[in-house]
Formats: C-alpha cells, structure tokens, sequence
C-alpha cells in the first residue's frame, strides 16, 4: 500500500479541497487528483464527494478515514523508532501550551529543538487548561504546560514555578497601583473566561468565600479577545503577568496583583500516560522545563523589582 497516496487523501479530506491540497504538497492538483482516483479504484469506492466549495468525504471514506489515520500513525512510529534506534531523534513531538505562555515559549522551544535536533517536528496546540487536559488523556499530546490553583498539584506533575495573578487594565481603567485587595474586584467590570475553566473556578469560589459579588461585564474564551478589551478600556481582566508583559512594558497596560487573598498560579508540566515518550519528546520535555522555568523566574523577578 502506498503511504504517499493514503497522506493525499487525509490531505485532501483535511483541507475539504484538491487544489489546495495540491499547493500544501507542493505538486500538480492533477497528480494529486490522479492518486486518489486510483486509490478509488484500488478500494472499489469513491471517496469524496464534489460540492460548490471543494470536496468532502463520501460515507466511505468517513469509514476509511480512521483507520488510514492509524496506519499512518503507526507508520510514522514505526520511522521514528528506527531512526531513533539509529541515535538520531526524529518524529513529531505533540506540545500543549497555555495561551499566556505560547507566545514565547513556542519561539523558544522550536529554535533550540532546531539546535539539538533538526530532524524533530513540533506539533503545538494552544489552549487553556482543562482543554489541555482533555488532549493529555485522549493521547494527542505528548506533555503540555498547564496552571494549577490550590495547594498541590497532581501527582506526576513537574512542578515549574509559581506566578500571581494580576488585575490589568488600561491606564485610565487602572492608574498604576502594585496591589488590589480581591473586595476591589467589585468596582471593576471585569472580561473572564466562561465556566468551566479554571481561573473562573477558583474566582467564583473566591468571591462566595469572600462574600465578594464580581461585576463580570462580559466572557470571552480566548486570552487574545482578554487583552484587546482591556486595552480598549471597556473592562480589566484577571491575568498573570507574563501573559501581558510586552503591553506593560510599552505602557499599554498596567498590572496590579491580587491580594487579601491573592491567587496563586502553579505551572506544572504534564506528561501523557498513554504511551511512553520517544527519545524526541524526552528531549523536548528538557527544553520546555528550562525554558519554562526560566520565564517563571524573570517574571517573579520582575514582580518584585
């Protein structure tokens, strides 16, 4: 069986168009066109269906999808494993990261896996928490770097560091303060996450502990949708620092931490239980907790400057 032809039609079923699984293999759409004719013909079956906007998956190739998907999964592991038998790390590592941390973790980790090892893939899947857990337990990544609230982490987890968490708004919403006590929450109009997650959990608890009514203006799911409402100065945000640090550095926005009680932050690092890691992913386990480790500490030097 020709691996090439099955990548085609994931290709093809993925991007729902030949065309633009012909530019994203870099080939002819006819070529492209040809191999999954053939594979049709091979299988007795077609396997799309035309439509106005491209092509989707006939009934038989919604059958056949997941088991080519397996094939090709182990294929590649199979690859990878002989090569690595070879001493040379080589395959696709699968790296979850949190959306506050992503936009300098991901840049740090991909130019030293490329010193260590040029022949590993990264596969990187941003998100927050509990869609990262998710992802852990299904096995679809291999680690990830995930926030923890409460006393201790769970077990198996690496401990990276620990960070405060922060109102931010802009400076007409916030004049520059180092500190807000949590009842001063109540003043603000705050953009949050919706439930579940987990920064929304622990300031829901918070607040009925505190007896605290936050003003939650608005919910939103992405941090990018976060910083742009604070910095329109429609309503303040509850972040760490990290996640804004470029913004607070240029003046855009300011960062007040949260006390009485604070609310702290421990950044673990997670690895899947579904399989044993490959050479490559330990590596790039390495990486990431001294990447990781070391933004956590500039970051809680900075809060005490």
């Amino acid at each position: 069986m020709d691996l090439k032809k099955l990548e085609l039609f994931m290709l093809v079923a993925e991007l729902g168009s030949l065309s633009r699984a012909a530019k994203a293999a870099d080939m002819a759409q006819s070529l492209v066109s040809r191999n999954i004719a053939q594979l049709e013909q091979e299988w007795g079956d077609r396997l799309f269906q035309r439509t106005g906007r491209g092509v989707v998956l006939s009934d038989f190739g919604r059958f056949v999808q997941p088991e080519v998907r397996v094939l090709l999964d182990q294929a590649s592991r199979l690859q990878s494993a002989v090569k690595e038998a070879a001493g040379v790390p080589t395959g696709t590592v699968h790296v979850g990261v949190l959306p506050s941390m992503s936009r300098r973790l991901v840049t740090q980790l991909f130019e030293a896996m490329q010193k260590a090892a040029p022949a590993v893939r990264l596969h990187f899947i941003e998100g927050f928490s509990g869609y990262l857990d998710e992802q852990l337990l299904s096995g679809r990544l291999d680690f990830a770097v995930i926030n923890r609230y409460g006393p201790s982490p769970d077990r198996g987890e690496d401990v990276l560091g620990y960070v405060d968490t922060c109102l931010i708004g802009s400076k007409d919403r916030l004049p520059f303060q180092e500190a807000v006590t949590f009842q001063e929450l109540s003043d603000m109009p705050l953009v949050l996450p919706a439930a579940p997650n987990g920064l929304r959990s622990i300031l829901d608890q918070t607040s009925r502990q505190k007896g605290v009514a936050l003003n939650i203006a608005l919910e939103v799911d992405t941090l990018s949708a976060m910083k742009d409402v604070a910095l329109s100065g429609v309503a303040c945000t509850v972040l760490p620092l990290f996640a804004v640090s470029d913004e607070v550095a240029a003046g855009r926005l300011c960062a007040a931490k949260i006390v009485d009680p604070g609310i702290r932050r421990t950044i673990t690092l997670s690895i899947t239980r579904q399989r044993p890691l490959s050479s490559a992913a330990r590596l790039a386990v390495s990486k990431m907790r001294a990447l990781a480790t070391a933004m956590l500490n500039q970051t809680s030097a900075s809060m005490h400057q």
